[in-house]
């Protein structure tokens, strides 16, 4: 749509995917300005974010450009002082300008506010979301294709589990396995020799041991995320009952006649290997061991915020009565 119409007055660009985010705002660049037109380039930050700069961004005309581009990056919508003047500007943006509010992914818009409500009305909401898993999986034997190599199907679900679904996280990940593999083809082997593991995929892959009954190598991959000063113990709870909420959901489905598609669908997944992983290890445990497992998870969490006893202690007890 922006390569048939071209560009409008007013974008709102935010998500999950910073990757698509960075590309879509890329594209939009290169349609507003002429090549080395940084006359007619407005940038505003948190820093020097106001009302009144904005303003005077907007009524500048352009240079070499047949438009003005006013990029306001990371500034907290929700939260503006001069809500109100804000919304009066971006509700009148002169046809020769654009607009792009462009945040990082940490950043979701309320849409009671009356800016976003304005936004909205005025604008087009471009809301980049991590990726279903046939596109992805495509990117990333794209990806790995730029750089000379190949990769098994079984590999890129392996990376995607072990390293997460967002593009710029992937990216250092699928450059060093190509640097590190010796041969044409991206192997499992290879991924979990040198991708980077992060907590979701530990606990997702010590639940599996649970369910295997393989508790000796669970309680040793939970060493392992306490090993990492960066993984809090709260942290790393709040991703095992999740991950137990995620169990529990896959269960219902196996009892209710339910496939892959429930559990996605209930649990916000969007990969269905990941789904259907979730069901196998759902069928190795009880529906009421579930319901316990999340029942512990929350107990520990609460202790943990209420009791002021030792947090690794505790996660670890909760492991162990899981």
């Amino acid at each position: 749509a922006l390569r048939q119409n071209g560009p409008g007055r007013l974008y709102m660009i935010w998500g999950a995917e910073d990757y698509l985010s960075e590309q879509y705002y890329s594209e939009l660049k290169k349609l507003c300005l002429a090549e080395d037109d940084e006359f007619s380039f407005r940038r505003l930050g948190e820093r020097d974010f106001t009302a009144q700069k904005l303003a005077e961004a907007v009524d500048s005309l352009p240079f070499l450009s047949e438009r003005t581009l006013v990029e306001v990056r990371n500034v907290d919508l929700n939260k503006l002082d001069e809500a109100d003047e804000v919304t009066k500007i971006l509700s009148d943006i002169p046809n020769y300008c654009t607009v792009v509010l462009i945040n990082d992914n940490t950043f979701e818009p309320d849409k009671r506010l009356k800016l976003f409500k304005a936004i909205l009305k005025n604008g087009v909401e471009i809301h980049t979301t991590s990726q279903s898993g046939d596109a992805l999986i495509r990117w990333i034997v794209k990806r790995f294709a730029a750089s000379g190599k190949s990769i098994e199907l079984s590999a890129a679900q392996r990376l995607i589990a072990v390293s997460g679904d967002l593009m710029n996280r992937l990216i250092p990940e699928i450059d060093k396995l190509a640097a590190f593999t010796k041969g044409e083809r991206v192997t499992v082997d290879d991924v979990n020799a040198v991708a980077h593991h992060i907590p979701e995929a530990v606990v997702f892959d010590m639940t599996e041991r649970m369910a295997n009954g393989e508790y000796s190598a669970a309680i040793n991959l939970l060493g392992e995320l306490l090993s990492d000063k960066n993984n809090e113990p709260i942290m790393i709870l709040a991703v095992l009952g999740n991950q137990m909420r995620r169990l529990y959901a896959a269960r219902v489905a196996i009892e209710s006649g339910l496939g892959a598609d429930y559990v996605m669908s209930t649990c916000a997944i969007k990969l269905e290997f990941i789904a259907t992983k979730l069901i196998a290890s759902a069928r190795k445990m009880t529906s009421p061991q579930l319901v316990r497992a999340v029942e512990l998870c929350a107990e520990t969490d609460y202790a943990m915020k209420s009791s002021g006893e030792d947090s690794v202690s505790l996660l670890r007890e909760c492991v162990l009565r899981i």
